[in-house]
């Protein structure tokens, strides 16, 4: 059985204080532990990229706490809403036209994120008050860690706080949707939930009403 523990106020505001002043952080997702940096910040990212021996040609996702959140920095359309009300928070990640206020260093084009269903990432994240990254805990390339144990030395160097709830059960990480071509959705990554389902709820007509 997986062990938990439950994550402390203090500790909690230990880890906004950390995002807030381009620190990185390790939090748990549903699937695996992630490298939370302030996705506003350039020089945050920068050193997500760094840590990981990521390349930078390689966008990275976020998380954000509502639809709210999320409006503030990716351009939001009703297609995007439905699969926001039918599938968060949970293991689904869209990728929208961003705003300005997103550095090119993320995502030169758009914006990949999603409303996590677990509790410590969404709390961090609501605390926080901007989007923070959500890309594996570990060397690109290398498996993803269910557990702080399972993170290698070279990472965890440039990591400040460790929110570790302990080992995590294995799931399918989200799936990834792009929807910065409204025309043309394209499922990237298939993963915890069905792509075809995804694609069947986009094809469903919208603000349709019969009187």
């Amino acid at each position: 059985m997986p062990v938990r523990t439950r994550i402390t106020s203090t500790q909690l505001r230990r880890a906004v204080d950390v995002l807030r002043s381009g620190g990185l952080v390790i939090y748990p997702t549903e699937s695996s532990y992630a490298l939370g940096a302030n996705a506003t910040s350039e020089s945050a990212i920068r050193r997500v990229y760094q840590a990981k021996g990521r390349d930078f040609k390689n966008p990275i996702p976020v998380i954000v706490a509502d639809i709210r959140m999320w409006s503030r920095y990716a351009y939001l359309n009703r297609k995007a809403k439905r699969l926001i009300r039918d599938f968060m928070p949970g293991p689904l990640t869209i990728a929208l036209k961003k705003r300005s206020s997103i550095p090119h260093l993320l995502n030169p084009y758009a914006i990949a994120a999603r409303i996590p269903r677990q509790n410590c990432a969404r709390k961090l994240v609501k605390a926080a008050g901007f989007p923070i990254t959500s890309t594996s805990a570990n060397i690109s390339g290398q498996p993803a860690a269910n557990s702080v144990r399972m993170l290698p030395k070279s990472l965890r160097s440039y990591v400040d706080v460790f929110l570790d709830v302990g080992t995590l059960p294995r799931r399918k990480p989200s799936t990834i949707v792009d929807m910065v071509d409204l025309n043309n959705p394209i499922i990237t990554r298939e993963g915890a939930i069905s792509g075809e389902l995804v694609l069947q709820k986009l094809r469903r007509r919208v603000g349709v009403s019969r009187q």
